[in-house]
């Protein structure tokens, strides 16, 4: 149990330095757009090479991977059903909260409490590198297209080579596929930029609650909740049902992946959505309910399914 609170913990203070600096006039909408965009362009793609870089590859084609798609993919579809059928959203704002429902923050909350629930963090590498590599790009590509007005194949072939964290992820993999060895002189200021991504990005979304009024945010709070409750109740449904029935993993398999699948909502989805000024106030206030609904909702998971292992 130490590990799930001691995770949701560090993050929560981390915010409230972000929202006690705002309320003392020292982050306002200029700060928070600097640190959105230093993160999105030098800290999380430094981050995100440096992680895929040391990751093992092979665990790509674990058990893990296979759920892991069918676990996101299906709640983020049954987001876009409900944005189609009722919020009726543009593209861009339908993907944010698609996001929100199933990306799920694998790194800063993902890797202690498997070491503590489980006594290893390998559900996380899977998680992390499915979320990186398929379905940050994804909904990337989509933004792009939603800001630049038009979808074209030039546009699809060229959104790779134009995203700086889609470049450093797929940098990372063929370095790690080729197992080069970067020497110490080069990986050190790179381990340092990628520690900042993780406290600039919770100060910058800290930063952004001030002011704010949770479930006011201009209409969108059906969305907020209905992307908060997939997040937090279905993603972590429909992981166990898959685990069990499709895939018959062993008990202790099981519970890393539904583990892996009640972490709230990444910070990076805030992050996406301030880039792009798309779907803010979904992505914030879901990183924030979900945040809010994990400890509850992780602790009811270990408590259930590691007495069975």
């Amino acid at each position: 149990m130490g590990g799930v609170l001691v995770g949701l913990a560090v993050i929560g203070a981390v915010i409230a330095v972000g929202y006690i600096a705002a309320r003392c006039g020292l982050g306002g909408e200029p700060t928070v757009s600097a640190l959105t965009r230093t993160a999105f362009f030098i800290t999380n793609p430094v981050l995100l090479f440096t992680v895929v870089l040391e990751s093992d590859l092979t665990v790509v084609f674990s058990a893990y991977v296979p759920l892991a798609l069918v676990t996101a993919s299906a709640t983020a579809l049954l987001y876009v059903l409900a944005s189609r059928l009722w919020f009726r959203r543009p593209l861009a704002e339908t993907a944010i909260g698609a996001m929100a429902s199933s990306y799920v923050n694998a790194n800063n909350i993902g890797i202690p409490i498997t070491l503590y629930a489980l006594g290893d963090a390998t559900p996380v590498a899977p998680v992390l590198l499915v979320q990186l590599l398929l379905f940050a790009p994804l909904v990337l590509t989509l933004l792009d297209f939603s800001a630049a007005g038009r979808v074209s194949p030039r546009l699809l072939l060229s959104q790779p080579f134009r995203n700086p964290m889609i470049i450093a992820s797929l940098l990372g993999v063929v370095l790690a596929a080729f197992k080069v060895e970067l020497p110490g002189p080069v990986l050190a200021p790179l381990n340092l930029l990628g520690g900042a991504a993780v406290p600039v990005v919770l100060l910058a979304f800290g930063m952004s609650l001030h002011g704010t009024r949770m479930l006011r945010s201009g209409g969108h709070t059906a969305e907020i909740l209905t992307a908060t409750a997939l997040k937090s109740a279905v993603m972590p449904a429909v992981a166990y049902g898959a685990g069990r029935f499709l895939f018959n993993l062993d008990q202790p398999m099981l519970l890393g992946v539904v583990l892996m699948a009640a972490l709230p909502t990444a910070q990076n989805v805030f992050l996406f959505a301030g880039k792009y000024g798309r779907g803010l106030a979904v992505a914030r206030e879901t990183v924030l309910l979900s945040t809010a609904a994990a400890a509850p909702s992780l602790i009811l998971i270990v408590w259930l399914l590691a007495g069975r292992t």
